[in-house]
């Protein structure tokens, strides 16, 4: 099955959430997120931006902290629109020393690129430091989703992961059901609609009704029409 993409993928950008995207399965419309979240953990109004006040930050290791200013540095650059400086800098910040921040946002930047086997390893090398992470989940799914050689069955699988490990986010719920549906598996693609719809995605509605009816049993007692030259 082809993935016919609108603009980019679902990604996210661990701290601030990128515009939205789109990706149609079966001419409909699926509310990914846009750009990747990228990463900075400091927190600002709805942002989650990784930044070089980490929780993981120590005074006393002047190699973390100068791969932690990289990071930083890698995000301003991604925040005026400089993909490449902002790879090049978080590129540092990982051979500095390695943090699952970095590994995420270069993945980002790799994403933004097309370099889509890059941004695949970097987001498994962050989920490595990471496991908890249900964005690099997500970004993971939508990379596999719109490579070249695609594999939904590992999107599937990741989008499975983000979703136990955010069992209240609508939009992974939503994109996860929309895959789920793509590939025939209606009872649990409904199952996801319905979650989507009542942490706040209200389009949910659209979805549950048709897959309902695709998975509502014909009445037994449903009269047969039997057409006779």
């Amino acid at each position: 099955m082809s993935f016919a993409l609108q603009k980019s993928a679902f990604l996210r950008t661990i701290a601030r959430r990128s515009p939205k995207v789109g990706l149609t399965f079966n001419s409909k419309y699926v509310h990914f997120r846009q750009a990747p979240r990228t990463q900075s953990t400091l927190q600002r109004d709805t942002k989650r931006w990784a930044t070089s006040r980490t929780p993981h930050s120590t005074a006393s290791d002047p190699a973390e902290e100068e791969a932690l200013l990289c990071l930083e540095q890698g995000t301003q650059k991604l925040e005026e629109g400089d993909v490449e400086g902002a790879k090049k800098l978080y590129q540092r910040s990982v051979d500095i020393k390695r943090n699952a921040s970095s590994l995420f946002n270069l993945g980002v930047t790799h994403y933004h690129l097309k370099e889509f086997d890059e941004a695949i390893h970097s987001w498994k090398l962050a989920i490595e430091l990471q496991p908890s992470s249900a964005d690099a989940h997500t970004n993971l799914a939508s990379a596999y989703l719109i490579h070249s050689q695609s594999r939904p069955d590992l999107a599937i699988q990741h989008l499975q992961v983000a979703a136990k490990l955010a069992p209240e986010d609508p939009e992974i719920a939503f994109n996860l059901a929309s895959v789920l549906e793509a590939f025939g598996r209606l009872p649990e693609a409904l199952e996801y609609y319905k979650r989507s719809k009542r942490f706040g995605v209200d389009r949910a509605a659209v979805h549950i009704k048709d897959v309902s009816t695709l998975t509502t049993p014909w009445p037994l007692n449903f009269p047969v029409v039997v057409l006779v030259e």
